[in-house]
């Protein structure tokens, strides 16, 4: 401890001249020149023009706005475009085979809810989705988290993922018929291929991100590596790592419409291409409802157990 100190104090009367000159040199910048009275009588300080002084403009945070501003806000995102596709749809401005009014689309959602269609479509998508972006999960947040922590782990896995990311999951789909058939293995392997490597590079960049002081007091205090990993690393970047999964969720909601184009007989990206062989623009309309309001869904439950997760980091 005396020679830390010792080489610590060392180092800063090496810098001293350095820093005493830096500041007379400030000094002097911003000291108004003295009076010629005051410097023939030899007046002191207090005979000096005060410095000028600037008003501070307070700059807006983005997160001080009322809450009934924001949900009016909200609110017009949504209403604004409905109003606007009611009018044109009403006034037929465009022909209704490329844009179906909101009262078509409405009769066909309510027609595949009554004959089960979109529930069995629905349960279909979900369950694909939930297989593939739940594997992805599991693959790339730890190996995310070990390019995160290990400079090892960084140097060995990021140029393979980092290349893979930039291929796009549809090229895969001859390769994957091949290798895994026309049932439900390749359809979710493409979803897979579609997030893991995304993911796991927003992982890694999270755990990256944490700093490197709470790790050196956590070591100062007795914790082990292990107790690092658990009690600090983990904790501070499980925010972050769920706002990754919520962005990548949205990939794969993206990639569902690809998967079932496999082979498939049931889901919402199935029957979108079904409709669009017979014109049936309502239809398709319908079920991008659907797929948005479940994304939707999704994003707000990951965003809640986010804030819960980690209310300190707000």
């Amino acid at each position: 401890m005396t020679g830390g100190r010792g080489h610590g104090g060392g180092h800063g009367r090496g810098l001293l001249p350095g820093r005493v000159q830096f500041a007379a040199h400030l000094a002097g910048a911003l000291t108004p020149a003295r009076p010629p009275a005051a410097a023939a009588t030899g007046a002191g300080r207090e005979g000096w023009a005060p410095l000028p002084r600037r008003a501070v403009r307070a700059r807006p945070s983005g997160r001080g706005l009322p809450g009934r501003a924001k949900w009016a806000l909200r609110a017009a995102s949504l209403l604004v475009p409905l109003a606007a596709w009611l009018v044109i749809g009403g006034a037929q401005l465009v022909e209704e085979t490329f844009l179906p009014s909101p009262a078509a689309v409405w009769a066909a959602f309510t027609e595949m809810l009554a004959d089960g269609r979109l529930v069995s479509d629905t349960l279909a998508s979900l369950g694909r989705v939930g297989a593939g972006f739940g594997l992805a999960v599991l693959i790339s947040v730890p190996l995310g988290f070990v390019m995160g922590m290990s400079a090892a782990g960084q140097a060995l896995f990021e140029p393979g993922v980092g290349l893979l990311r930039y291929m796009p999951a549809s090229a895969f789909i001859p390769l994957l018929i091949i290798w895994l058939g026309l049932g439900e293995a390749s359809k979710v392997a493409i979803l897979v291929i579609g997030v893991v490597f995304f993911n796991t590079l927003m992982t890694a960049d999270v755990v990256r991100k944490v700093p490197g002081e709470l790790r050196q007091a956590a070591a100062t205090l007795g914790a082990t590596s292990g107790e690092i990993v658990r009690k600090v690393v983990w904790p501070h970047a499980l925010p972050g790592i769920l706002d990754a999964m919520r962005v990548n969720a949205a990939a794969a909601w993206n990639l569902v419409v690809v998967a079932e184009l496999v082979a498939a007989e049931s889901g919402l990206g199935y029957r979108i291409v079904r409709a669009q062989r017979f014109l049936q623009t309502d239809t398709i309309f319908a079920v991008l409802v659907v797929i948005g309001l479940i994304g939707l869904c999704i994003d707000v439950l990951l965003r809640v157990l986010r804030d819960r997760v980690g209310r300190w980091s707000a």
